[in-house]
């Protein structure tokens, strides 16, 4: 380790890199005792034998609970990221409008949804969907998740839509104004496309809260892969095993979103750098008699 101080902190000395040292192994070593503590007890109630993990090796416990959770969670999932973004979209321009009374609503529909909890907005919209039976029963469930999830991520991705788009240059839209362009064309073939690529990490990051959060539909009785682990770990008794089965899943959907999105935005990104590296053919000069296109000074002859 460096003995030169940097810009944030100064570099500890020898003393306090051993006080480092110590207390690292300190906290390793509670880490460990915890771990074993938490180990024998579940060993003590048998949570760990091989009994409780075979189910797993079972076609039926697939079919018939973990498979049937995952669609649930991918379908709710895939429809409200779609509605999100699209309703982001909507009223992240509709904050940036010329007219008031467009900034007015779209800024009301987005703080009074982002302050709102996900779940609230699950269990309400259930509530009215029965009530007023605007849905058929076994759509229901389904229903109120998409309606939550679609309202709350929509209004955070209108914020980032807005950030977005202010944090361009603009002298991009004065210059656009000055040749005469609407705002709405500006907008769609100016602003828009540059500001996708500098919103898509957080846009990412709210396409995978909103996969997580479709777990809350458990709670208003939609299936999905939490509610199914918590039944098939209610049927076979091994609680533990299922729901550790149930966060690897639920890892390896939200690792491949990430990739897929990361993907998505790397195309992107490198599609709007080769267009920007690409110049037009240059056009040859046709020399004129008389004319010097060298750029030398003419020969004065005495």
């Amino acid at each position: 380790m460096s003995a030169q101080a940097t810009v944030l902190y100064d570099a500890p000395g020898p003393r306090a890199r051993v006080n480092y040292r110590i207390a690292s192994a300190v906290v390793a070593a509670a880490l460990l005792a915890v771990a074993y503590a938490v180990y024998r007890a579940l060993d003590a109630k048998g949570q760990l034998t091989s009994e409780k993990w075979s189910p797993f090796l079972e076609a039926t416990s697939w079919t018939t609970y973990l498979i049937p959770g995952i669609r649930g969670t991918l379908v709710a999932a895939a429809i409200s990221i779609v509605l999100a973004l699209i309703l982001g979209a909507v009223l992240g321009i509709g904050r940036l409008s010329d007219h008031r009374t467009v900034r007015a609503v779209s800024g009301v529909v987005v703080e009074l949804f982002r302050a709102i909890p996900v779940l609230i907005l699950m269990i309400f919209a259930y509530q009215v969907f029965a009530e007023y039976e605007v849905f058929k029963s076994r759509y229901l469930a389904l229903a109120a998740v998409v309606t939550g999830l679609t309202l709350y991520n929509g209004s955070v991705i209108a914020e980032i839509v807005r950030a977005g788009i202010l944090s361009l240059p603009k002298g991009q839209t004065e210059a656009a104004q000055a040749l005469g362009m609407r705002k709405s064309l500006i907008m769609r073939t100016i602003l828009l496309p540059q500001a996708v690529t500098a919103m898509l990490p957080a846009i990412i990051s709210q396409m995978v809260v909103a996969l997580k959060d479709s777990a809350l539909g458990y709670l208003i009785g939609y299936v999905e892969v939490v509610r199914s682990g918590q039944q098939l770990g209610a049927f076979y008794g091994n609680y533990l095993p299922a729901l550790l089965v149930v966060a690897a899943i639920m890892i390896v959907l939200n690792s491949a979103l990430s990739a897929l999105a990361t993907y998505v935005e790397k195309r992107l990104r490198r599609g709007r750098r080769g267009r920007a590296v690409s110049a037009p053919t240059a056009v040859p000069v046709t020399a004129v008699p008389g004319m010097d296109l060298t750029g030398n000074e003419p020969e004065v002859r005495g």
